[in-house]
């Protein structure tokens, strides 16, 4: 297969394997041949360092979640991203816009879907985007109490799971059931990533 630059995003509600799946899909495509960079949401610059610090602070406004997250990925895109795809690179993320449309609309009666797409206009679209679907009984059992950021609940995460899937047929995303086994979820990830590359 010739290498071309592609943009993958795996999103997913928290808990539901989007790190580990990163990981995993950037170690194959390695093995296949291929030139991978990963990246992740909030970035490593500065911006999405003090997203990180902000995410843990239930005083912090959503808005401000949400003009902060854009600020970041504004950053992350036209600095990282972008400039790995010129160098013929597949990009992975660990996340991207839609976990600004999902967690930020459902946060607040304020923010809208549209809004949160407006003030992220300025970033470039995915070429694939897959989203990992899991019971969020199941992605907060997964995690430590110190994992946990501000509204990390069974009854928040329903509504956020909601979404996410809503979108996902709206928007034509793959939807991968992360509740299985880490190996066959990873081989559904990796057969979907591989018919992309075909095309």
């Amino acid at each position: 297969m010739i290498q071309k630059p592609i943009f993958i995003v795996l999103d997913g509600i928290d808990g539901s394997g989007t790190t580990t799946h990163c990981n995993l899909l950037k170690g194959f495509l390695e093995t296949k041949g291929f030139k991978v960079h990963l990246t992740q949401e909030p970035s490593n610059n500065e911006i999405g360092l003090l997203v990180r610090k902000y995410l843990k602070d239930e005083k912090i406004p959503p808005i401000t979640d949400a003009l902060l997250f854009a600020a970041d990925r504004n950053l992350h895109y036209h600095g990282e991203i972008k400039e790995k795809l010129k160098e013929g690179y597949i990009v992975i993320s660990d996340r991207y816009i839609e976990s600004s449309i999902i967690y930020q609309s459902v946060q607040s009666e304020l923010i809208s879907i549209e809004w949160v797409k407006n003030i992220n206009k300025f970033v470039g679209l995915p070429d694939l985007t897959i989203i990992l679907d899991i019971d969020p009984k199941i992605s907060l059992a997964r995690k430590t109490q110190q994992d946990l950021e501000k509204f990390e609940d069974t009854s928040f995460l329903d509504k956020v799971r909601a979404l996410y899937l809503k979108r996902a047929k709206k928007e034509n995303y793959s939807i991968v059931n992360s509740n299985d086994i880490i190996e066959f979820v990873q081989d559904k990830i990796q057969q979907i990533v591989l018919q992309k590359l075909k095309e």
